[in-house]
């Protein structure tokens, strides 16, 4: 057999299991939940959904996000490393399922599941992607919020408060921020993420604009010494925030300017405008691609 075909053959043998692992989805089982301490009790949970944020206090725990349904055990024997009070509340920063997943297992262990109305009514109701027209099928009256809030509401515990607060119209329409005062620990779901292009879910309410707004909230409410827990991606602090805000505003300047131009939606992705963020992200084709698409959708009118 000569090299190159030996070369050919490896790499046919490595996209086809690239491919099978890609339909097959996370595997679970090996999933390791990592724990970050923040300080004054408060903890960042890295899995494999979205980031989880622990409060815990003298009488009980707030989770913010429960990652996929799967975790649900694993989530449990992360936070009882931290905590042995019962957990009270868990928190749904909006409605994707690798931050609702575990809404159903957590309730069924007597938590209430809290989130912004709209989180509810899309769980509910069942959704479609933008980009890809996937439907994804209404969730059982199991894995629903028990209680859902409209522009803010607030979790107490004996000994800690948690402040939630909706932002209209940025990730999803149903967004969840988290101020943990007392821990100066902000978590900000997928209106913020570090290290990779956030999703602008343009068909579930989801809009550029408010998701520039979400930062200028947040960079007013932290400090210097703030932990912010982005929705996905490694613990940020107010530069890294508005770095992300800087480019988000340019990502959206750049874009109506083509759209003014009459271009598009195949226009701009061939115009590759974010080019620079691809580099400095390490974004892939496809990803590159589809913050490309989720911008010029966001900002054509409704």
């Amino acid at each position: 057999m000569s090299s190159l075909t030996s070369r050919l053959l490896a790499v046919g043998l490595a996209l086809t299991i690239g491919t099978a692992l890609a339909q097959s989805g996370p595997d679970f089982s090996h999933a390791v939940i990592n724990t970050t301490d923040l300080g004054h009790n408060t903890y960042m949970l890295e899995g494999l959904g979205g980031n989880v944020t622990v409060i815990a206090g003298s009488d009980g725990v707030i989770m913010i996000d429960g990652e996929y349904a799967p975790l649900h055990d694993k989530l449990k024997a992360a936070i009882a490393q931290v905590s042995k009070e019962p957990i009270r509340y868990l928190v749904n920063t909006h409605f994707h399922g690798d931050h609702t997943g575990g809404n159903a297992p957590f309730a069924h262990d007597g938590v209430v599941v809290v989130a912004q109305v709209n989180v509810r009514k899309r769980l509910a109701a069942g959704t479609v992607n933008g980009l890809t027209g996937a439907k994804t099928a209404p969730v059982a009256q199991d894995g629903l919020p028990s209680k859902t809030y409209g522009s803010a509401l607030t979790l107490r515990l004996k000994d800690r408060v948690v402040e939630l607060h909706h932002i209209a119209n940025a990730h999803t329409d149903g967004d969840t921020y988290a101020w943990i005062p007392d821990a100066n620990v902000l978590a900000t779901g997928d209106t913020v993420t570090i290290g990779r292009y956030p999703n602008i879910d343009f068909a579930n309410g989801g809009n550029i604009r408010g998701m520039i707004a979400a930062t200028d909230v947040y960079l007013k409410l932290v400090n210097d010494d703030t932990k912010i827990v982005p929705g996905h991606g490694p613990l940020a602090d107010k530069a890294k925030l508005a770095h992300y805000r800087a480019m988000l505003v340019a990502a959206r300047e750049r874009m109506a300017a083509l759209i003014k131009q009459g271009k598009s939606e195949a226009d701009v992705v061939a115009a590759r405008p974010f080019a620079d963020f691809d580099q400095e992200l390490g974004a892939s084709a496809q990803q590159a691609q589809n913050f490309i698409r989720v911008v010029y959708h966001s900002l054509q009118p409704s």
